[in-house]
């Protein structure tokens, strides 16, 4: 079953899960070592979906996309999306669950937080503008 497979990959990571629902097919984790929040893992078969809230944009900023959009050309693994309102920017990376071993789910997290780690002042910049 994709959700105890999970489960597993994120236990034996060592993430805190704080909350998870099997019914609805989530978990939510934090890993203070690797600076991650309210990490949200869809379990969503056939795939595995890593959403990352980051900041709230208040007016359409066309800096902000463009410099959003050239960053995503950079990251190996996942890139920046907008939720369906247009509002929020979060980090999204998405997986095959069939095939998932340790190794690539832990890629995905460590993906996520070298981003946040590399690219920290400039996505607290934006937060702002």
């Amino acid at each position: 079953m994709p959700f105890h497979k999970v489960e597993k990959y994120i236990e034996h990571s060592g993430f805190t899960i704080r909350k998870k629902s099997e019914q609805e097919g989530f978990f939510l984790i934090e890993s203070d070592a690797d600076g991650i929040r309210n990490l949200i893992i869809g379990v969503a078969p056939p795939i595995l979906i890593f959403e990352q809230y980051l900041f709230t944009v208040d007016q359409d900023n066309l800096q902000t996309f463009k410099a959003l959009l050239m960053k995503n050309r950079d990251i190996v693994h996942g890139g920046f999306a907008l939720t369906e309102d247009g509002k929020k920017v979060i980090f999204r990376y998405t997986l095959q669950v069939h095939n998932l071993d340790q190794n690539e789910f832990e890629a995905a997290v460590n993906s996520l937080s070298l981003l946040l780690s590399e690219y920290y002042e400039q996505l607290l910049h934006f937060s702002k503008t």
